[in-house]
C-alpha cells in the first residue's frame, strides 16, 4: 500500500521554561505576560536571579525600582543578583 502526502501543515508551540507556572510579582502566568506587555514573547522574556526565582523582566525591574536601600528577591529576601 502506497501513501501519498498532499499536503503538510507544520504547528510550532512554546513555552519557558521555569521553577513555577506563574510570576510571583504580577502572578500572571509565564506563557502568558506581564501587565505591561500586550503580547507574550521575547518582548516580555523572563529573568532569574541568583536565588534561583523567575519573574518577568518588566515586574523585577519595577520591583527593584521600588526598593529605597537594599534590591531583595520578593520571594527570599537574599540581595537580587541577576543570574547570568
Amino acid at each position: 500500500m502506497k501513501v501519498k502526502i498532499r499536503q503538510w501543515n507544520g504547528v510550532a508551540s512554546w513555552s519557558w521554561v521555569a521553577n513555577d507556572e506563574n510570576c510571583g510579582i504580577c502572578r500572571m502566568p509565564f506563557n502568558g505576560c506581564c501587565p505591561d506587555c500586550k503580547v507574550p514573547g521575547d518582548d516580555c522574556p523572563l529573568v532569574w536571579g541568583q536565588c534561583s526565582h523567575c519573574f518577568h523582566m518588566h515586574c523585577i525591574l519595577k520591583w527593584l525600582n521600588s526598593q529605597q536601600v537594599q534590591q531583595q528577591c520578593p520571594m527570599c529576601r537574599q540581595e537580587w543578583k541577576f543570574k547570568e
